[in-house]
Order: C-alpha cells, then sequence, then structure tokens
C-alpha cells in the first residue's frame, strides 16, 4: 500500500482474472465473474431504493407541513364556520321585508343535543366508520372503487364525512385531482382542530336537501313543520336519504323517491347495527306534513331588479343579508292597485315610479309576476312613439328657440320620409308649445331638420339614453327602442334640473362607492332650456294630448303612441314623483284604439292619484260659444270618436245636426220623415256618448 498517492492504489483486476477471452470473455459477456466490477448493479439498485425513499418521506413531510401551516395560519374564527349559501332579505324604504331570495338556511343544529337516531341515520348512510377514521376512510375509498370499476350497478362515493363538510365549506364542485387532494387535506386539518360532534354539527348544519333548504333544521320545519330535535326515525331517515341527490328526490316533488330512498338508509342502520329487524319493521314510510308558504314572496320584479345590483354593492353574498331598498310600499301598492283597475285584457302593462334622483319607489313589470316574470319595465325595448320628441324640442331650444318660437305644421319630406299628423290636420304656422301639446308629427320633423339627428342624439345622450340611436330624421317619432326604465330616468331629469338620473334600487346608504358615484356625476341641465321644456310638458297635460293624466296639482307629461297603436306610452311627473307608463302586446301585435292619451294616461292619472293623495283635475264647466268647432282642442288624439248627430223639430219641421270628428257642423235629414219628433235616443247609446273616449292614434 502507498501512503503517497491521494487514494490507495487498486490493483490490476486483470491479474485476478485470468486470460481474457477473445470475445470479451468466457461466455461472450465482459469480465469474467468474481471480476472486480461484477457487483456494480447491486449497488445501483441499493442507491435507486435510497432516492426513491428520500422522495417519499419528502412528500410525507410536506403534507405534514400543510397540514401544520392550515392549523397555524387559518383563519380560525371564521374557516371552521362554513359559509352558508346566498340569501338576501330585501327590505323597503321603510325597513319593512318585501322579498327574500336565495337559500333558506335553518339554525344551526348540535350533534350531541339531537336524538340518537337522526344522527345515526347520517352515519349510516353517509360515512359508517366516521368515529373510527381520521378524515380519510381507506377502506370506504377502496369499496367504492371496486363498486364503481368491476360491477354495472349505480356508482358510489367514497368520500366521508368530514371531506364533504371540507368541500362544501371550502371547496368548488370540479371534479380534478387537484381539488381531491385539497379536500383531503383539509379533511385532515378539521379532523386535527375539532371534535366528531363538532364537525357533524358543522355538516348536519349546511348540507342541502333539496327545495332551497340549506341545514337539517330548515329541512325539517320545511318537510314535516317540526323542529330537527322531533324527528321521528322514519323522517330522519328520509331527510338522511335526500343527502344524495336533494334535487331529484325531495318529497314536495317527489315522495315515492324519497320514500324509497328512505327505505335504504333504515335497512343501511339495520346493516350497521344501530336498529334491529324488528324496530325497523316499526317505521312506516314518513308523510309529508308542508310548512305554510310565508307571505314574503321569493321574487318580484322589482326584486329580480335590485338583486344583481344588491350583489355587486356588497361583492359575492355568501352569508345571509338584509338590504335596504328604495321601493316605497304605499307607492308600490298604489302602482299594483292602478295595474288591476286598468281593464286589461291580452295586453301588458309596466309601471315605473321614482323620485327625481333616481331612486326607484314602484315597479311592475307585467300583469301577473307567476304567469310571466319577465320584467316590461327593464328588459323590453320597445319604440317610445312620441315620447321622445321630449329630446327633439331640448335640441330645439339648445338651439335658440323658446316655446313661443314660431314652426309649420304642413307636410314635409325628408329624403324619402313624408311623415304626416294622424287626425290629418294642418294648421299652418303655430308655436313650439303648440306643436308639442298637440303632438304634431310634421312640426317635429322640421325641427329636426333644422337642428339636425345629431343634436336630437345628443340631446338623448345627455338625458342619459344610452341604447342605440339611429342617425337619421325618423327618430323624431321615436323609432328606436328604449326600456321604459331608462326613459322615465330621461323624464327625471327634467324633474331635477340635472342629468344624467340614474335610476338605482339601493337606499342611500348601499349606494356604490366614490369612484362609481364619481364616473356618473350630474350636470345642471340650462335655466332657459329647463324652463321651457317644463313648460311645453305643462301645455301639454292641460291643453294637448296629455289631458287625460291632468292632476289638481301642477302635472308635466307627454303621451306617445306608436305606429299600428302597437305600444302606448304616458310619461310625466308632479310634485316629487316621476312615473313611466306603457301598455302594449308582447308579441308587438297592434291594439285598436289604444293610445297614450287613453288608457296609458288615465292608468299614470290613477297611480299619481293614490300615492300623492290628490284628486284629477276637475273637466271645464261648459260656456257659451258661437261655435261648436271652439270646443276642440287643435291635438293629434282628438277626444271626438265618432261623429255626433242630433235630431229634432222645429216649427214642425224635422231638423238634424251632424258634430264631425273635425269639428265641422252640417245639417242632416231627421231619420224620421213623418214630421213628428225623432224616437229618443236609447240610454245604453247615449251612455256611450257620455263617456270619456279613446283618443285616435297621435302618432307613427
Amino acid at each position: 500500500m502507498r501512503y503517497d498517492t491521494l487514494y490507495p492504489e487498486i490493483a490490476d483486476a486483470r491479474a485476478t482474472a485470468g486470460p481474457i477471452h477473445p470475445n470479451g470473455g468466457p461466455n461472450g459477456g465482459g469480465l469474467p465473474p468474481g471480476g472486480y466490477t461484477s457487483n456494480l448493479p447491486v449497488a445501483y439498485r441499493r442507491r435507486r431504493w435510497r432516492w426513491f425513499g428520500r422522495i417519499l418521506a419528502t412528500l410525507i413531510l410536506l403534507f405534514l407541513a400543510a397540514v401544520a401551516w392550515l392549523v397555524f395560519t387559518a383563519p380560525l374564527s371564521k374557516s371552521l364556520e362554513p359559509p352558508v349559501p346566498p340569501s338576501v332579505t330585501l327590505l323597503s324604504a321603510e325597513g319593512d321585508p318585501i322579498a327574500k331570495t336565495g337559500a333558506v338556511v335553518g339554525k344551526p343544529v348540535d350533534a350531541a343535543a339531537l336524538p340518537v337516531h337522526v344522527v345515526d341515520a347520517f352515519v349510516a348512510v353517509e360515512d359508517r366508520r366516521f368515529r373510527s377514521h381520521w378524515g380519510v376512510d381507506p377502506r370506504g375509498i377502496l369499496r367504492a372503487f371496486v363498486n364503481n370499476v368491476f360491477t354495472s350497478g349505480s356508482s358510489q362515493g367514497g368520500s366521508t364525512i368530514t371531506q364533504q363538510l371540507a368541500k362544501n365549506a371550502f371547496l368548488d364542485s370540479r371534479r380534478t385531482f387537484g381539488r381531491k387532494f385539497q379536500e383531503v387535506l383539509i379533511a385532515f386539518w378539521l379532523e386535527a382542530w375539532l371534535t366528531k360532534d363538532e364537525i357533524l354539527s358543522r355538516y348536519l348544519s349546511n348540507v342541502y336537501f333539496g327545495d332551497n333548504q340549506y341545514g337539517l333544521d330548515a329541512a325539517a320545519r320545511h318537510y314535516f313543520s317540526r323542529p330537527a330535535v322531533e324527528l321521528t326515525t322514519g323522517q330522519a331517515a328520509m331527510l338522511a336519504g335526500l343527502v344524495k341527490a336533494p334535487s331529484r328526490l325531495a318529497p314536495s316533488s317527489n315522495l315515492k323517491g324519497a320514500q324509497e330512498r328512505q327505505a335504504v338508509v333504515i335497512g343501511t342502520m339495520v346493516d350497521a347495527g344501530l336498529l334491529t329487524e324488528a324496530e325497523a319493521a316499526d317505521i312506516s314510510p314518513a308523510r309529508l306534513r308542508l310548512a305554510r308558504s310565508k307571505a314574503l314572496p321569493t321574487g318580484t320584479y322589482f326584486a329580480d331588479w335590485v338583486l344583481p345590483a344588491a350583489r355587486d354593492n356588497d361583492g359575492e353574498i355568501a352569508t345571509e343579508q338584509t338590504v335596504t331598498t328604495t321601493l316605497e310600499t304605499k307607492m308600490q301598492r298604489a302602482a299594483e292597485r292602478a295595474v288591476r283597475n286598468a281593464g286589461l285584457r291580452k295586453s301588458q302593462i309596466a309601471i315605473v315610479a321614482m323620485r327625481p334622483d333616481g331612486r326607484v319607489i314602484a315597479m311592475v313589470g307585467g300583469k301577473n309576476y307567476g304567469q310571466s316574470p319577465f320584467n316590461r319595465a327593464t328588459q323590453a325595448r320597445r319604440q317610445p312613439g312620441s315620447t321622445f320628441k321630449l329630446f327633439v324640442y331640448l335640441a330645439a331650444l339648445r338651439s335658440g328657440m323658446t316655446p313661443d318660437s314660431m314652426v309649420l305644421d304642413e307636410p314635409v319630406t325628408i329624403g324619402d320620409w313624408s311623415p304626416k299628423n294622424s287626425d290629418g290636420r294642418y294648421l299652418g304656422e303655430i308655436t313650439l308649445r303648440q306643436a308639442f301639446a298637440r303632438s304634431s308629427n310634421v312640426a317635429a320633423a322640421r325641427l329636426i331638420k333644422d337642428v339636425g339627428p345629431a343634436a336630437v342624439i345628443r340631446a338623448a345622450r345627455d338625458l342619459g339614453i344610452t341604447t342605440p340611436i339611429d342617425s337619421e330624421a325618423s327618430i323624431a317619432l321615436g323609432t328606436s327602442s328604449v326600456s321604459l326604465l331608462e326613459l322615465t330616468a330621461a323624464y327625471a331629469a327634467i324633474a331635477n334640473g340635472e342629468a344624467p338620473v340614474q335610476p338605482r334600487g339601493l337606499s342611500q346608504s348601499d349606494e356604490p362607492g366614490w369612484l362609481a358615484r364619481f364616473s356618473n356625476l350630474r350636470r345642471p341641465l340650462g335655466r332657459r332650456e329647463l324652463e321651457g321644456m317644463r313648460e311645453l310638458l305643462a301645455a301639454s297635460v292641460s291643453e294637448g294630448t296629455g289631458r287625460g293624466a291632468a292632476l289638481s296639482v301642477e302635472t308635466f307629461g307627454k303621451t306617445g303612441t306608436t305606429q299600428d297603436n302597437r305600444d302606448a306610452l304616458f310619461m310625466g311627473y308632479a310634485d316629487g314623483i316621476v312615473t313611466g307608463v306603457w301598455m302594449g302586446n308582447d308579441d308587438n301585435t297592434p291594439n285598436p284604439g289604444l293610445a297614450g292619451g287613453g288608457a296609458p294616461a288615465r292608468v299614470w292619472r290613477d297611480f299619481m292619484g293614490q300615492a300623492l293623495g290628490v284628486s284629477a283635475r276637475p273637466k271645464p264647466v261648459a260656456a257659451d260659444v258661437d261655435n261648436a268647432s271652439d270646443l276642440l282642442i287643435d291635438d293629434g288624439e282628438n277626444f271626438i270618436d265618432a261623429p255626433i248627430e242630433l235630431e229634432g223639430s222645429f216649427g214642425g219641421e224635422g231638423v238634424g245636426v251632424r258634430l264631425n270628428r273635425d269639428g265641422s257642423i252640417e245639417m242632416t235629414q231627421p231619420k224620421d220623415q213623418s214630421g213628428d219628433e225623432a224616437v229618443e235616443e236609447p240610454p245604453v247609446e247615449r251612455e256611450r256618448r257620455r263617456r270619456e273616449p279613446v283618443p285616435a292614434d297621435e302618432e307613427f
């Protein structure tokens, strides 16, 4: 052995290995047996297993470290209380509950305080070895694997109650290996931190039982009208059976399936030794005793509209919350009463009422929410008809005109478009006030021709209209679609004096933050333009097409009727309330005789009268006139729906007079030629002539 080298000498392997075979060894395999390198494969195998053991040990340490990290760093005060499903109770502006949306969540239950048979039913069917495993049951996983792979029966799950709690409380429903690993990890953590009764209590307090019921106590009260502590063995077995498929097995809609599943749970309890055969034989199928539905609705037109805003404001709702809205109970009842009194047949109706600052205080989206939850106040896009003239005249006032400026009420052609007044009457040169009051189509067309469609679109945008508007002259008559909610907010801008007005359903305390408010800054309207628009809106109600909506207080408004009477609207405000009313058919078919100054104006007046506690404006007293045509108001909605004929005798001779729709008077030949007085008109016919007529179509 030499000591002057770094390593000991190694003898020449060939010196002891004997002669080398010409082909590399006695058997052609390299060095002969017993040579220096004959132990290399053994060393390699040892080294490979040593690395495998190191990797496995590292994984185990990482797993234990992750569990320890969860135990010491997780927010235990919250994370060990599984989040309940979203549930929101909406309150009116007065603080009264008006609707409840989302899940019904029961009171937490204490597994230790529940009857033994209730706990046994869930343990038997969901996790028979719940009391003995550490969060994961290898035997259960193996059993489920064998069943699912090698049998053709129904699939089985291997998750324990602890794993189900982990999944329900902290994870989503994705079926991936990573999510399953998280589930196992959290299950070990829960077992390390909670007792078995605490795990079971949290599981039973949050599991889903169908019919939107979460938690054992909620399900017991919903299906059997009793608390969880009073459940019988049969009732507990039925509820335990629902966990597998709560939506499909909910006994309210599938009682037979729920009872069959109850029998399976009873059999499982017998197999687990939790019930005897005799006890099981005495258990009959559970009978339902559904709790009476509460008066509080789960959905309304207003609730459906405001709920997304509540969620956006508070983030994703994960607990039961109460949210205060802007809805005023008195106003909502008045709106619903006005709809009931509208005398609707197949036609639909929508009403939106708001304060000038945009707080929606009443909303009706149709005749019956139960039959059709489609909200025609917010979701429907319909043509506004002449209510769109608000923006035409605002653009005209911005150009320098005033309500006393003159406009020609004569036929006009703009390109290929030749609008006409619905009554066929043209008055020549009239003021803007007269043109707006009688809703002259040709006057509006001339105005948009003068100011340009771009100016009208700009006026609409300034007042908050966001829907697309075609850049063409025909928009003057309301050919672009808009929602009733958005249109009502535009009229609210005139009432408020600032624009745009953003409709909102949440109370002041629930408003969005300063950034959202900053992005929706309102700008004051010009004083001259504002006063001019208010003068025009007042004239429409006092002397024009909107007379049917006049109240005993100062009233502002505008009628609208689309082509073939498909849509009819009245938009207006009085004494701090802005209201829009729409009527029409969902299939957009014509409604003969329907016009904005008729039924919509009357519904508007009915609602506003109740909301404000005021009456309709008294009709003017009849006065002596030289010409009967002076009694007629030059408007596009003539209140005479048929010629009026009067017959009598004068000096023994029959005399007849006809008052035509256009106000002209002509002499007629009496029907009775005998010289006697004409037969008196039947009372029914007289009443028909006296009733409030339906105005004629005012615009396209």
